[in-house]
């Protein structure tokens, strides 16, 4: 499983992707009858921590290389991802599963329409967030990965045509209201956040169409991007504006390390995601923008008033209601409220005895 290929949460960024599994409840059904051991369990903490710890820190790797154009930068990190991941491939004896894979994309329109499409929802999403911590914006690339697991089930809504609990309704209302009051108050809608999950939860979407490995599924999607990134690269080098040369080592250490950083939290995920519950996962993805939230505000001293912070707690509010809509007490607390609607409707008065 790889961040991306999770994108929602029961969720997060495996294989688990929109679908009426998911608004169903899917965390607790994967995890009925599957016995987690404590040891097995303690590793997979570890392992998921790092991971979204890591994603969490990303604003401060590319800050190290503002100075670059963020197109730049993400050419590197799809280049020199691939590079690793292939690396990765060879070490551990992975090249027949990855061929074998790889053929069967290029033999169904339908698969490989869906990796490419993918590894260009990916490549905006990448970019958008390069961009947007290299030019002071990490508040808002949180707020978007806050509101990245609702925006995707709202996607399983509108093209999937799946139905939402009372609870998760009320969880959409409140985060709409918590972005509606940063576009009243600023004057401009946080398109940042908006197109961060929006594009995250578009590639969630579309890796419905695939099932490919994590470590098979980065390495594609990148080699499907890697052309276009060279092609860019060769431009901005023979232009003259190439970051990469051997006169400026930290800079260029600094964007081949890229494919690394990217590569290392998937494969950690992977790892944690094998050993925990889906249920737990869903809690700790939260981390990231949690960690990028403090870092933006106490690290580099973006601005946080009290808008941010009304919107922040209407959203984390959202997410607390939509992360235990689908427990006992919550389904328990809906079917109350809809008996005692449906019954009004239907007499003109509330009834109110328990269910």
């Amino acid at each position: 499983m790889s961040k991306e290929e999770w994108c929602v949460p029961v969720t997060g960024n495996y294989k688990v992707s929109l679908g009426k599994e998911f608004t169903e409840g899917i965390m607790m059904k994967e995890d009925v009858g599957v016995k987690f051991e404590p040891g097995e369990q303690f590793l997979g903490i570890l392992s998921a921590a790092g991971a979204f710890i890591l994603w969490g820190i990303f604003p401060i790797y590319w800050k190290l290389v503002d100075q670059v154009p963020a197109l730049q930068i993400m050419s590197h990190r799809v280049a020199w991802c691939f590079v690793f991941m292939a690396l990765v491939i060879l070490v551990t004896k992975k090249l027949g599963v990855f061929l074998s894979e790889l053929r069967k994309i290029f033999s169904s329109i339908k698969s490989f329409s869906g990796i490419f499409l993918a590894s260009g929802l990916i490549s905006v999403n990448w970019l958008t967030y390069i961009w947007a911590v290299n030019n002071d914006h990490i508040i808002e690339t949180s707020l978007g990965y806050y509101i990245n697991p609702l925006v995707s089930v709202l996607l399983g809504v509108i093209v999937l045509r799946e139905k939402l609990s009372l609870w998760q309704m009320v969880s959409f209302v409140l985060a709409a209201v918590g972005v509606l009051n940063m576009t009243l108050h600023f004057g401009s809608v946080p398109w940042i956040a908006l197109v961060l999950a929006m594009s995250f939860g578009l590639y969630g979407l579309s890796k419905k169409i695939i099932h490919l490995s994590a470590v098979t599924g980065i390495a594609v999607e990148t080699l499907f991007i890697s052309p276009f990134a060279l092609l860019y690269l060769y431009y901005a080098h023979s232009s003259g504006v190439g970051a990469f040369a051997l006169n400026n080592p930290g800079v260029s250490l600094t964007l081949a390390g890229a494919g690394v950083v990217t590569a290392i939290p998937l494969i950690l995920f992977a790892g944690g995601a094998k050993r925990l519950p889906l249920s737990n996962i869903g809690f700790l993805q939260y981390t990231s923008p949690t960690i990028a939230l403090v870092i933006g505000v106490f690290l580099f001293h973006e601005p946080f008033n009290r808008v941010h912070l009304v919107s922040f707690v209407l959203i984390w509010v959202a997410l607390t209601i939509f992360s235990l809509a689908r427990t006992r007490l919550f389904i328990q607390m809906e079917n109350v409220l809809l008996e005692r609607v449906s019954y009004k409707g239907s007499t003109g008065k509330y009834f109110n005895r328990r269910v």
